[in-house]
């Protein structure tokens, strides 16, 4: 690459502007830059110290990547003003920061005692194992003691949370729930401008005037870093004052990041009047990009030489020297020696930190993903409320003894419990307040435990998910809804990208409880089409350490909601609870009003007994001929269909999977094991189907026997009858059935 706007001649830049300027008369560092300033000159040399800390952290990565020991080089240069936005706010504010926040996160460390947050960097950029955040998985600016969330790249993916966040804090305050945060903090985000058009942060920014608009307490600062190109892509002139400086509701102020005063007074006044008024403000931050998007990037290809180097004369530092060197506070050369001495300080923890360990194994690596402990979460499954508290929240008659519910009465009672026996937790989504739910699911919850624990949310998937994320973070096991399968995938990233990662990216020091509700799969005869009876689940079985529930039957979905609310409080777990809409209301299993699919609410006297574990799966039967595996709506099909094979002398088992991650590996083996014959009954889709990963899991464990496969076709469903020439039926699996057993179990 050439020196073009390379780190030589940003360093040189430096030394060469700040050499030239004239002193001025000296002044003491404590005393005001000028008469009527509240700032000082040691607040601008804090100031400095960060900014050129960060500044000489990326001439480190840069060098360390081109001897091959470095890993990371997107670099904070040019964007070191947000020094003076750490400096607005108080070490205690929850920052969730963009990459490019370098000299924040060392500022903001350097508030705190027994803080190392040079070399702590340094070990990220080495993938070190004794990082102390996310140790050497990935480099991050993250910090328990000093309440940085880690971010990885993020494109405005952490909008949401930060949203979320922000409404969560003020929650906990209203419901007297613990969390780590002040009653009065800030939430700060931060993002460039480039992502601030990516539809996550349109979105957030939009649920947080959505939330102020209806008096929702939401203090979040948007922190737009603007150095006016994203990648190689330019941002028009303008574009943000435009976009967001004249939102109603949003209170906007603009600064320049190269002017440490400038920056500094508007970030004061910014978090100030969001610390105040508990409510969203947007802070634009002039900056520049420095050294180009990462050290693979060649400016050159897309910006002149002459653009390049008119970016360095914008460069923050040279505006924080200035200062410094105009106010008395230090003389030129002073400037430049401590700079130098930073220099030296940051090239020498770097020759150390190459020196130090790195992950090893994949057991060390993923250890982080899925934290259990079986015990702990059976524990908690069990506790109950109160019997007076309890028989006040169901007026008198408890779901156990009103007989048999259905699956969407024991969800509904199950809720009812868990909100009744712990104040922390929250249910919340799209119509399920005063509407109950779109089939009823949450009818009377409202009503039951307040609108401050049960409400209706903006018709938005991805800020629905980024309020579970904030909440999570504040002391909340949130219970959030999407009202239908289809509907998650415009927010899956906020599954994938941030709730999935944050555990494994912190090594556990931040968690992210939740317990997704998705009303999903087919079977709905033909009502709604596609966007109503999806059943792709292949994108959420493909994220690690996430928890797939999918209960077929009312008592087990009793059980296992109680299970992922305990997964998710005990270990911190990411739960997803797939519901099948087509069961939600169903009676009867063989014949119309035998009631078969009905089933008695457990009772809290058994609720330890009965613990339905991570990956235990439930057999149904004890025929030596066949098994058949499957979930869901599969279910009650297989069921249907066994007895119709016992009719022909044809003895089958069925086994309920009930969750899709982790499956249940033991109880299927044992299965398999007992009849030599496996069928597995797959509602989904047969190209990244469920039963892909259980045929491979009999594989891998040597199962000798005759395996198979029914799926659901690789379509869409459509709408009206139709959806039944797509869709696996009993019919299908009957036939099947019938192949596998012409097969020697065995293969003799």
């Amino acid at each position: 690459m050439s020196d073009t706007g390379g780190p030589a001649a940003v360093d040189r830049h430096f030394r060469d502007t700040v050499t030239a300027l004239t002193p001025a008369e000296p002044r003491p560092a404590a005393a005001p830059i000028t008469p009527d300033s509240p700032v000082t000159g040691d607040d601008l040399l804090r100031i400095f110290t960060a900014q050129a800390g960060s500044r000489q952290l990326d001439f480190a990565a840069r060098e360390l990547g081109a001897r091959k020991q470095g890993f990371y080089s997107i670099g904070s240069s040019g964007h070191e003003g947000n020094a003076a936005v750490a400096a607005a706010l108080r070490p205690s504010d929850p920052a969730l920061l963009h990459y490019r926040s370098g000299a924040f996160f060392l500022y903001r460390s350097g508030q705190l005692p027994g803080q190392q947050p040079l070399w702590d960097v340094l070990l990220g950029v080495v993938a070190a194992t004794e990082e102390p955040i996310s140790g050497g998985r990935h480099k991050v600016f993250g910090s328990r003691p000093a309440a940085v969330i880690p971010q990885t790249s993020t494109i405005a993916s952490h909008l949401p949370r930060a949203v979320g966040l922000a409404f969560s804090i003020e929650r906990a305050a209203q419901l007297g729930v613990e969390n780590a945060w002040p009653t009065d903090a800030v939430v700060v985000c931060s993002f460039g401008d480039a992502s601030a058009n990516h539809s996550t942060a349109v979105g957030a920014i939009n649920a947080a005037l959505h939330s102020a608009r209806q008096g929702i307490p939401v203090p979040v600062l948007f922190v737009c870093e603007d150095n006016g190109i994203g990648i190689s892509v330019r941002t028009p002139a303008g574009w943000i004052d435009d976009a967001y400086g004249h939102r109603p509701g949003l209170r906007y102020f603009a600064s320049d990041g190269s002017d440490p005063w400038d920056a500094l007074s508007a970030a004061t006044d910014a978090a100030d009047w969001v610390r105040r008024n508990r409510a969203p403000a947007f802070l634009r931050l002039r900056t520049v990009r420095l050294m180009g998007h990462a050290g693979s990037d060649v400016e050159t290809a897309y910006r002149s030489r002459t653009e390049i180097a008119a970016g360095l004369e914008r460069d923050p530092l040279v505006g924080t020297a200035r200062l410094l060197v105009s106010s008395g506070v230090l003389t030129p050369e002073e400037v430049v020696d401590r700079y130098d001495r930073i220099r030296d300080e940051v090239a020498e923890l770097a020759e150390k930190a190459c020196a130090r360990p790195k992950l090893r194994s994949a057991a060390e690596i993923a250890a982080p993903l899925a934290a259990h402990r079986p015990e702990a979460v059976r524990a908690d499954a069990a506790r109950t409320a109160p019997e007076a508290e309890r028989r006040r929240a169901f007026r008198g008659s408890p779901p156990e003894e009103e007989g048999p519910v259905t699956f969407a009465q024991a969800v509904n009672g199950t809720l009812a419990d868990l909100l009744c026996r712990d104040r922390d937790v929250l249910v919340f989504g799209e119509d399920v307040s005063r509407k109950g739910g779109v089939y009823g699911v949450t009818k009377g919850l409202r009503k039951r435990f307040g609108a401050r624990r049960v409400f209706d949310t903006l018709l938005d998937e991805q800020s629905v998910l980024g309020a579970a994320l904030g909440a999570g973070l504040a002391g909340f096991v949130p219970v959030p809804e999407i009202q239908y399968l289809a509907y998650l995938h415009n927010a899956e990233d906020q599954i994938r990208g941030e709730a999935a990662t944050l555990s494994f990216f912190s090594r556990g020091q931040y968690r992210n409880p939740m317990v997704v509700r998705i009303a999903g799969y087919a079977y709905q005869k033909g009502f709604g089409g596609h966007f109503h009876n999806d059943n792709s689940v292949a994108a959420l079985r493909d994220v690690p350490g996430v928890v797939i529930a999918s209960p077929a039957r009312a008592d087990d979905a009793a059980h296992m909601l109680r299970t992922c609310v305990a997964a998710a409080r005990e270990d911190g777990r990411v739960c997803v609870f797939l519901e099948p809409i087509a069961l939600y209301h169903t009676r009867d299993l063989h014949e119309p009003g035998d009631g078969g699919w009905l089933a008695p609410y457990p009772p809290p006297d058994g609720w330890d007994e009965r613990h339905v574990g991570l990956g235990r799966a439930r057999a149904y039967g004890d025929g030596a001929d066949l098994t058949l595996v499957t979930f869901a709506n599969g279910v009650p099909m297989c069921l249907r269909v066994a007895r119709r094979l016992a009719e022909r002398g044809i003895h089958a088992r069925v086994l309920d999977l009930r969750w899709l991650a982790p499956l249940p590996v033991a109880d299927l083996r044992r299965e398999a094991e007992a009849t030599g014959r496996v069928l597995v009954v797959d509602e989904t889709r047969r190209t990244g189907g469920v039963a892909e990963s259980v045929l491979a899991e009999l594989v891998d464990a040597g199962f000798g026997g005759v395996m198979g496969r029914v799926n659901s076709m690789d379509s869409f469903v459509p709408l009206g009858p139709a959806a039944d020439r797509v869709l696996l039926s009993e019919e299908m699996i009957e036939a099947a059935a019938g192949r596998l057993l012409s097969a020697d179990p065995r293969g003799a």
